[in-house]
């Protein structure tokens, strides 16, 4: 039985790690073991050093959100506090947790017979109730502000590191010599570095305060992770950089919006997310597919050569540019209606919207990273007002 089961482990083993899939023809693992300049040749091995050092960050994550954001928070006005408790009621809490969040009409009014209580009174209920699963804004900011300061960090590191490689002015030479393409040391920092972080995001979803988004936003961590480890192990790591910094740039633009809209710095939102807008539609319309996948699917296919991996991983960022096509449709849908109406009015007693309404609405509705996109609502803020 024992040997029967190590038996099957090798052959898996050996299916996962077939030179045939990850190297192109004529290459085997043994020739990337040789000596090399720098740190080597990317290995599977070298993956596994993410943990540690994902625990590391998801820890000067907690410290940053408490000594950091959370000051700059209470500074700028956030107070720290959380949405106001519903009344404790068990009959109502039942109906919460195991029918509906959303009473209907005749449910409310059910509801109010039973209680003795009026219709208005329960839904107030009902809406303080919701309120307490929603993460408060306190909570929103100090992750915020932790995202886009790693994200601005590890641009600026990225671009740094980039202005003095080859490969950054003569894309041609992310494939001469490939995969004989020695590491530098700050190519494997970066790549490291980008990946730990994302296992570190991956940790946070269990210990942060559950969201809608929950299940999707893992999903994304997985596909992320998934293909910045797949880049690194069949080395096409210096086309992998040039990727990674080529998103990082519109996604502390991102995290920077989000931040003034919590500390309600209105104009200062909307100044961003138009600069977040144009700067996403340049370089996902325009950089990456004119720069990235021509060199990935063309040049590369004239230099080395298409093998199993390479299908594979120019699939995937070719999804991805469809992606970013759905993307920047949505967020040009949303600015456009914003320029355009300005102000919007609603029947009955109302208060306008303005072009930050509309901007709050994407912020909020956008999980804020590459993969992934909820739907998005442009939505005017009514409000009863005396005429």
């Amino acid at each position: 039985m024992a040997t029967a089961a190590a038996g099957a482990l090798s052959l898996l083993w050996g299916w996962l790690w077939s030179e045939r899939f990850w190297l192109p023809q004529n290459v085997s693992w043994a020739d990337l073991e040789g000596p090399a300049d720098g740190y080597g040749y990317p290995r599977g091995q070298h993956v596994l050093s993410v943990f540690p050092l994902a625990a590391g960050i998801f820890f000067v994550r907690l410290l940053f959100e408490r000594f950091i954001a959370k000051p700059c928070a209470l500074h700028i006005g956030i107070e720290d506090s959380g949405p106001y408790q519903a009344q404790p009621n068990a009959i109502l809490e039942k109906v919460f947790i195991s029918i509906t969040k959303y009473p209907d009409k005749k449910r409310l009014e059910g509801l109010s017979k039973q209680l003795d209580w009026n219709v208005r009174k329960i839904q107030c209920w009902f809406r303080h109730r919701r309120n307490q699963d929603k993460p408060p804004t306190l909570t929103k900011f100090c992750e915020s502000m932790w995202r886009f300061t790693f994200y601005l960090f590890i641009f600026c590191y990225g671009i740094r590191f980039l202005w003095s490689s080859p490969w950054f002015w003569d894309i041609r030479q992310c494939w001469y010599n490939y995969p004989f393409q020695p590491l530098s040391s700050g190519l494997y920092y970066y790549y490291i570095m980008e990946l730990a972080f994302y296992w570190s995001l991956m940790f946070s979803q269990f210990t942060d305060i559950k969201r809608k988004d929950f299940l999707i936003m893992f999903v994304h961590h997985l596909v992320t992770i998934g293909l910045i480890s797949f880049s690194y192990i069949n080395n096409m790591v210096r086309v992998g950089t040039l990727i990674m910094c080529l998103h990082d740039v519109s996604d502390f633009l991102l995290e920077a919006a989000k931040l003034a809209n919590y500390a309600k710095y209105q104009r200062l939102c909307d100044t961003l997310f138009v600069i977040f807008s144009v700067v996403f539609m340049v370089t996902r319309l325009g950089i990456y597919p004119f720069w990235i996948l021509n060199t990935t699917l063309f040049e590369s296919w004239e230099i080395i050569g298409p093998y199993t991996s390479w299908w594979l991983l120019n699939s995937l960022l070719v999804i991805l540019q469809v992606l970013h096509v759905i993307w920047s449709y949505l967020i040009a849908r949303i600015a456009l209606k914003a320029l355009i109406r300005g102000k919007v009015t609603c029947p009955g007693r109302i208060r306008p919207c303005t072009l930050h309404s509309f901007l709050t609405s994407f912020l909020f509705s956008m999980p804020g990273r590459r993969w992934t996109v909820s739907s998005l609502a442009c939505k005017c803020i009514c409000a009863s007002s005396t005429q």
